[in-house]
């Protein structure tokens, strides 16, 4: 291959310049020229692409966002759409395609590959639900967004003596919620994975003001409800001045964390080693701190990995 391009696709995760970065200067190590495509497969279909050099992605790996931009495009979800796609990429010489994003992206990226250009997926999702890896790109600064506002809104809760819900992301999946719930001592935590009962959540606040707590944290992913209607239920049932916080897309952007530029390194630039090895219609993903590969029918067909465990010491460690 003597030409690649590269788009981010979905919504932005932190991390995703981090990952754009290891793709161009991978790929021109490798005497590879890179295109990147900006706004996703929206602008593969408008053609607004550009030639990246080594010095477009100098000073990117600790900026969050992407610099390439992101859109949804429900063009491409069509026939016609893929095929104008794909004409524009082989018009302009592009040999290859590596492709940012989460399930949605993963998806476009399968259909492209279906007829027969080949292309490679780097998981990034603050969300962390893409099957085939332990992590995605994104999820881990989220959390550390997360754990950031869990504790300035504890310092709050102790001093005025209340229960406050926390609402974070997560469609269809818990992660984000679970994982901060354990990092960030919370009392209760709600993930779409898991039912929940009112009665349970509000006997365990109940149990711990009359031990003496000074304060609740309940944390919920928007997938498994609204935080403002859960925090009118729980005031109602327990009479406990109760407040709410969404924190929304704060959590998407911010500078990524050590742990998030690395991982994008290192699968940005495997990516790109997966396209001259001549492979397509693969992900990459991390499992056991180790690259691995695997076909987006993985991703597709294998159901996410059990909460059981950090679900069930979460409730352990918040009696």
């Amino acid at each position: 291959m003597k030409k690649i391009a590269v788009l981010t696709s979905g919504g932005d995760a932190p991390g995703m310049n981090a990952a754009i970065r290891a793709v161009v200067r991978k790929a021109i190590y490798h005497g590879v020229e890179v295109i990147g495509i900006e706004y996703g497969y929206n602008g593969l279909i408008q053609n607004q692409q550009r030639t990246v050099n080594i010095g477009d992605v100098g000073d990117m790996i600790h900026r969050g966002g992407t610099m390439l931009y992101t859109a949804r495009s429900e063009a491409f979800k069509t026939e016609t759409g893929r095929q104008e796609a794909l004409q524009h990429l082989q018009n302009e010489g592009i040999e290859g395609l590596v492709v940012i994003g989460g399930d949605g992206s993963f998806r476009g990226a399968n259909e492209l590959h279906r007829l027969g250009f080949p292309t490679v997926g780097v998981p990034a999702t603050i969300d962390n639900d893409i099957p085939g890896t332990d992590f995605t790109i994104g999820f881990d600064t989220a959390l550390h967004t997360i754990i950031e506002a869990i504790d300035k809104i504890r310092d709050t809760a102790t001093s005025h003596e209340r229960t406050y819900v926390i609402e974070v992301m997560g469609r269809d999946a818990g992660d984000l919620a679970l994982w901060a719930a354990v990092a960030g001592g919370a009392e209760s935590v709600i993930i779409p994975e898991k039912e929940w009962d009112l009665d349970d959540i509000t006997s365990r606040l109940l149990r711990g003001y009359e031990r003496g707590k000074k304060h609740s944290i309940i944390l919920i992913a928007e997938g498994a409800g609204s935080g403002l209607t859960l925090g009118k239920e729980i005031e109602k049932k327990t009479g406990l001045e109760t407040r709410v916080t969404v924190l929304g897309h704060v959590q998407r952007g911010g500078a990524p964390t050590v742990n998030d530029r690395v991982l994008a390194s290192r699968l940005g630039a495997h990516a790109v080693s997966l396209l001259l090895d001549g492979k397509s219609g693969v992900m990459t993903g991390i499992e056991h701190h180790r690259v691995v590969t695997h076909p987006f029918s993985h991703q597709f067909d294998t159901k996410q990995m059990s909460h059981n465990e950090l679900y069930e010491l979460s409730q352990q460690l918040s009696i």
